[in-house]
């Protein structure tokens, strides 16, 4: 009999681990194999775990830790990467319920804890044992009969709840029918990791070329850090369906230069793909550049714009209104001036050295992404030796919504060279020029732009009429 009940037991306890009784197996970064973190520039990261862990054949729990904190549970998936018909998912959870001071002293309401204080006479310190009541506006203490509203004694805590866990946790149920350690990949998405491309010019002395450096700044938030990862970035605007997500804007960092561009660039489905041609270590809480691009001696125009606005032609204004002539660097992005490319969109900082040969900030502009082979144009700032002044000479409505308008634009140019000044003038409606004094390009169905040389200390006057209805 003694002897069956030994067997019986033995058979039981078998049976239990086959079934998924037996303690739940933990993982952390010692079983990590590899990691590849793929960063889009819309708050996101695409992160691939890849760990070792001896699951045994059977039902088997496990807790897979040291995962970004700002996971989003819906998007994760596990595989095996040895047979994927050997693992099966039946369970999944989520582990957030994560140890801090509030959270500690919530578990242990109704239950006794002790309050440390120091007496004030013998010096030494005092324990009282008092049962934690409430936590909500401030804790409430019974000792003995009494009740306390708060107290200055230091509390003293048995133990960590069981329900409590110091970090984010996958935890799965699993059945493996694998007999060797299985290689596990757990791919998930989390936000809180961004990037973008910077980007820093140096102009020459003439304004006609520029040496173009590209970074791309990488700010982790996602509560995790990733160990000598394989980094990709996704260039592109991704559209997903989900409530709109909190941003984490990346702090200003002062760009510490490294070695030649890193990252291979191919397409990828309607987006562009960048691949570091290194492994990294991106930390929790850091800001990481790196460089994107190093063009030297890319040509550029520099453009005097002075735009107007449809509203002008609406009303009458017998006034005389002086503008702002807007200064502009206009590239293309090609193989023949050194670039060509697909460039991120991002921010472009512009400096010239002046006389004593200092680098001087003369201003930034945000570019879109711009495909290989079209140009781009950045606004510096508005020019200053550059006086531009806009006159409505005659205002004439001939039907309810026919009008025949005239204007007159003065160019003044201080500088001590010659310039070109590029009059923008979108009109409404349909329209039809009747006369005008500078020959002018048609750039759209109602955008028509008069390019103007004016001699420098000279005015140059701009004088055009047109009938438009609408």
């Amino acid at each position: 009999m003694k002897r069956l009940m030994i067997l019986v037991t033995l058979i039981s306890f078998m049976f239990s681990i086959q079934i998924g009784y037996a303690t739940p197996l933990t993982s952390t970064l010692k079983d990590q194999q590899d990691v590849a973190i793929t960063i889009y520039n819309s708050n996101i990261g695409l992160v691939k775990d890849t760990r070792l862990i001896d699951l045994r054949p059977g039902i088997r729990e496990l807790k897979f830790m040291d995962v970004a904190a700002k996971i989003d549970p819906t998007t994760v998936h596990i595989k095996s990467l040895i047979n994927g018909s050997s693992l099966n998912v039946l369970e999944q959870n989520y582990e957030y319920d994560l140890l801090s001071p509030q959270k500690l002293l919530e578990k242990y309401v109704g239950q006794k804890v002790q309050l440390a204080t120091i007496n004030p006479e013998s010096k030494k310190e005092e324990i009282v044992e008092a049962t934690l009541l409430s936590t909500q506006g401030g804790n409430i203490f019974q000792i003995e009969d009494k009740i306390h509203i708060g107290h200055h004694g230091r509390i003293v805590l048995s133990k960590i709840p069981e329900n409590l866990i110091s970090q984010p946790t996958l935890v799965w149920m699993l059945e493996n029918k694998l007999s060797k350690p299985q290689k596990l990949e757990a791919s998930y998405l989390t936000s809180g990791i961004n990037w973008k491309a910077d980007y820093v010019a140096v102009l020459n002395k003439l304004d006609t070329l520029t040496d173009l450096t590209g970074w791309v700044t990488i700010d982790n938030r996602s509560g995790a850090t990733y160990q000598n990862a394989l980094l990709k970035l996704v260039a592109g605007d991704i559209h997903r369906v989900q409530p709109e997500m909190k941003m984490d804007y990346a702090r200003p960092l002062a760009a510490a230069k490294e070695a030649s561009p890193q990252f291979k660039e191919e397409s990828f489905f309607e987006y562009h793909l960048y691949t570091l041609d290194r492994r990294t270590t991106i930390k929790d809480n850091q800001t990481k550049q790196m460089t994107l691009l190093d063009a030297n001696q890319v040509p550029l125009k520099k453009l005097f714009i002075f735009a107007g606005h449809p509203q002008y032609y609406y009303y009458q204004n017998p006034s005389s209104q002086k503008q702002k002539v807007g200064v502009f660097l206009e590239l293309e992005n090609t193989k023949k001036n050194n670039l060509g490319i697909p460039l991120p969109k991002g921010t472009i900082r512009v400096y010239k050295e002046d006389k004593d040969g200092s680098l001087q900030f003369v201003g930034e502009d945000r570019i879109d992404h711009t495909p290989k082979d079209e140009k781009f144009k950045i606004k510096i700032g508005e020019a200053f030796d550059v006086v531009g002044e806009r006159n409505q000479t005659d205002y004439k409505r001939l039907a309810p919504n026919l009008f025949e308008v005239a204007f007159e634009v003065n160019l003044r140019n201080h500088k001590k060279e010659d310039i070109k000044v590029l009059v923008e003038e979108p009109i409404p409606g349909d329209w039809e020029m009747l006369s005008n004094t500078h020959s002018f390009e048609k750039l759209s169905a109602h955008l028509i732009r008069f390019d103007v040389p004016v001699t420098k200390d000279k005015e140059v006057k701009v004088k055009y009429r047109i009938r438009f209805k609408y």
